[in-house]
């Protein structure tokens, strides 16, 4: 059974989320700030951190750098990293901060089903949703 760590400070979305994941081969546990997550992750056990980017004081991104860094020097087990971010600018910000995956909002089940199965499999998962959809001149129209 993986064990899987949902981090935002708005009980709805950790709600939403919950309700996504639900499932006998999943353990799911819930954090509502930076400092609490870390503390989850530091206990082992976290397969997969589902990160807020906006999370009060200490956001996806921070908790995401401080667990590459600490993994760094062996002070945490490796855990995987989804990235939930707000609109398309943000995802330089989970690229940048080692996320191994993301989903740019609003949620989706399928997408959300899909990036945390392909984490949890050692995988990555870009959301594609984030790229503007390509417009070729000349091109014929159906």
């Amino acid at each position: 059974m993986a064990t899987v760590l949902i981090a935002s400070d708005l009980p709805s979305l950790r709600h939403e989320l919950r309700s996504m994941l639900e499932s006998p081969t999943l353990d799911i546990v819930e954090a509502s700030s930076g400092p609490e997550a870390l503390n989850l992750v530091s206990e082992g056990g976290i397969d997969l951190a589902i990160l807020d980017l906006q999370i009060g004081s200490m956001g996806g991104m921070a908790i995401c750098m401080e667990l590459r860094n600490a993994e760094s020097y062996g002070a945490y087990e490796p855990v995987a990293v989804l990235m939930l971010l707000d609109r398309r600018p943000d995802v330089f910000l989970a690229r940048r901060s080692g996320a191994e995956g993301f989903i740019v909002k609003p949620l989706d089940p399928q997408r959300v089903r899909r990036a945390v199965k392909a984490l949890l499999e050692g995988g990555e998962f870009e959301d594609d949703a984030w790229r503007p959809a390509t417009v070729r001149v000349g091109s014929p129209t159906p």
